[in-house]
């Protein structure tokens, strides 16, 4: 992730989720029968948009830049008659910018559910085993934890790691390097670099 300070970032972090931008609509069930019809069509052309910057992913060009965010203003202008979903519009149209900030790093998601997901594995862990016992516990937990969750989206065997390291021979390469390759190899950060 490049900091908003790098000469190559114009705009602050952080890129918003779409799914969860999407979600509160997807959970209202309004009363009015033509309402619900317009959130239908509504959630019906959110859905078809976010398809678009999933292709558009890939293959980005100037031209299908400008015509997508043009089709987010469109998207997001609260005109449906619904009070209730132009107000999530409005909302949605506010946050233009971290929302389409992948039309300009089309290397970053669309959505950050990997991200919750390491997360909700910590949660359900700490609720499991009522959580640990001192503040030096906490840390360990959340190092391995960390260590297990990095090893695996690695292609690196989580045990053989550890013992790896406590052996003090190390033969499997530190973890930052095998980032950086990764990192490398997908051309991550390309989009931030000064022209």
């Amino acid at each position: 992730m490049a900091p908003s300070n790098s000469p190559g970032c114009r705009r602050s972090w952080p890129s918003l989720c779409w799914v969860q931008e999407g979600r509160p609509d997807k959970q209202r069930v309004p009363v009015v029968p033509l309402h619900q019809q317009v959130l239908d069509a509504f959630l019906d052309d959110f859905w078809d948009f976010y398809d678009e910057l999933l292709a558009y992913r890939p293959q980005p060009t100037p031209d299908e830049r400008v015509r997508l965010s043009r089709r987010f203003d469109t998207l997001s202008a609260p005109t449906t008659g619904d009070g209730a979903l132009d107000e999530r519009l409005a909302l949605t149209r506010a946050k233009k910018e971290s929302l389409l900030l992948v039309l300009e790093h089309p290397e970053i998601l669309l959505h950050n559910n990997p991200a919750e997901l390491g997360a909700r594995r910590r949660v359900r862990k700490r609720v499991i085993s009522f959580g640990t016992r001192t503040a030096d516990g906490t840390k360990a937990w959340d190092t391995f934890m960390s260590l297990a969750a990095t090893t695996q989206k690695l292609g690196v065997n989580f045990y053989h790691y550890i013992q790896d390291r406590i052996s003090g021979t190390p033969q499997i390469p530190p973890l930052a390097s095998r980032i950086e390759e990764r990192a490398n190899e997908l051309n991550l950060g390309a989009s931030w670099e000064t022209a």
